[in-house]
């Protein structure tokens, strides 16, 4: 991610902070493989304005949308593995080969802030820290989200 990049998903975060709405932040934790995006690239989905950022695009950026609707309705975070890898019914020669796991978890209003700066100065566990290799679909509740609700 560009520094731009970050520029425009704290805008996003500050934004819908300042509206009062709740959005998900998807992270890319773990990366095996040929992948469009690597471990740190972020997307925001906000339901009311759409996305700021990419984790890649296509197929496997629509499993993590879909992902990140379930994480805004229930307040649980989500780890997804996006298989990118080739379906042998598939004529596209845009497949991947690879496979990521995505971090999904809710950002509330309130926690805007604190995502949007305050935790890299405190030292919490991002979610690209998380652990690598763990199983798709496991939850892992953020630090942020321990300390929010």
């Amino acid at each position: 991610m560009t520094h731009q990049d970050d520029l425009q998903l704290d805008r996003a975060l500050r934004a819908a902070r300042a509206a009062g709405r709740a959005c998900a932040l998807a992270t890319i934790v773990d990366t095996r493989g040929s992948t469009p995006r690597k471990v740190g690239a972020r997307m925001i989905v906000d339901p009311a304005h759409g996305l700021v950022g990419t984790v890649g695009g296509g197929c496997g950026e629509a499993e993590v949308i879909e992902v990140a609707r379930r994480v805004l309705q229930t307040g649980r975070p989500e780890r997804v593995r996006v298989d990118l890898t080739e379906d042998l019914l598939s004529w596209s020669p845009a497949v991947c080969g690879g496979i990521m796991d995505v971090f999904v978890e809710a950002i509330a209003p309130e926690r805007v802030a604190a995502t949007a700066g305050q935790d890299a100065a405190e030292g919490v566990e991002t979610a690209a820290q998380a652990e690598p290799g763990a199983d798709s679909g496991a939850t892992r509740p953020s630090p942020r989200a321990a300390r929010a609700g």
